[in-house]
């Protein structure tokens, strides 16, 4: 005598069967990302990490390759060179997180509003970010020449011959001044497009019932428009820190390091190390110190501002 199974029994087991086929549907449909992330994030680190631990040479050597532990972070770590590039970069980003976004944030509000012509300037204000750097860098060097550029004739006709002429890239105090000022003209359109899309994606019935409540536009900024803007604000944070503390092609360009190593950053101090010194081993323990510093720090801001409500 056969039993049958009951249908109130065979529920579950269809349930399971649905499960692990949603399952498997959904593993197949991120495979392709996880794939490319283990190619070129997860297994460069990893090898970068192992080549941090030896002293292979950019170019191969008679000599063998050793295993030399940690010995390239300790170098570094007694490097005052290494600490004067890392406060640079540091500063840099200090400088430009608040001059990049606040352009951004001001010309996202600025292009939001129902102006003539607003397409157009989106266009405009978004055409440097997809310059290169490098074009970009030729233009504001010209700019920055000393002492008759451009920028110092600006300088002297608004002061009325009263300022001097200054050098805007050979001089310690100012070096990495215009390079803040570069970068954040050059990059500022990017986050302008962010801003743009968080505003964009602020329901025009919260504008609505706020104007009905008699709020005033001071008010409506506050209440609606920056609680809106939240998640922006973070994004927007932690992608400026990282691509500040990647700085490279305009210090290359302008200064290579200078003057007096006051522009110095941990990128540049990475590639002449690794390929003027051929250190690789020892380029790819910097590369390593700069990935954690910069996971800590975005992982910082984002607790931080997520602690602050922002």
């Amino acid at each position: 005598m056969t039993l049958q199974q009951s249908p109130a029994a065979a529920r579950p087991l269809v349930g399971r069967r649905r499960d692990s086929g949603r399952l498997m549907q959904e593993l197949l449909m991120i495979a392709p990302a996880v794939a490319l992330l283990a190619c070129f994030l997860i297994a460069p680190f990893l090898l970068s990490f192992w080549t941090s631990m030896t002293n292979q040479p950019l170019v191969p050597r008679p000599t063998p390759i050793r295993f030399i532990g940690l010995q390239n972070f300790i170098r570094i770590f007694n490097d005052p060179l290494f600490w004067t590039s890392l406060w640079n970069v540091t500063r840099f980003t200090i400088w430009v997180l608040p001059v990049q976004c606040g352009m951004a944030f001001a010309t996202a509000l600025l292009l939001h509003q129902k102006i003539p012509g607003r397409n157009l300037l989106r266009g405009m204000f978004f055409l440097p970010a997809i310059t290169s750097m490098v074009v970009v860098c030729v233009i504001w060097g010209t700019l920055f020449q000393y002492p008759s550029g451009p920028l110092n004739q600006i300088v002297g006709f608004l002061s009325a011959g009263h300022i001097q002429p200054i050098d805007w890239l050979g001089d310690p105090k100012w070096a990495m001044f215009s390079i803040v000022l570069l970068s954040a003209w050059q990059a500022y359109g990017f986050q302008m497009i962010v801003y743009l899309a968080g505003l964009q994606g602020i329901p025009d019935e919260l504008y609505d019932a706020s104007r009905i409540d008699g709020a005033s536009v001071l008010q409506r900024f506050w209440h609606v428009t920056m609680p809106g803007l939240r998640p922006t604000h973070v994004f927007v944070l932690v992608i400026t820190t990282i691509q500040a503390f990647k700085l490279y092609t305009q210090v290359a360009i302008l200064t290579q390091g200078g003057p007096s190593g006051s522009t110095e950053t941990v990128v540049h101090y990475m590639v002449r190390t690794g390929f003027e010194q051929q250190k690789l081993g020892y380029a790819s323990a910097v590369s390593v110190i700069l990935f954690v510093i910069v996971l800590v720090i975005a992982l910082l801001q984002r607790q931080l501002l997520r602690r602050f409500d922002v």
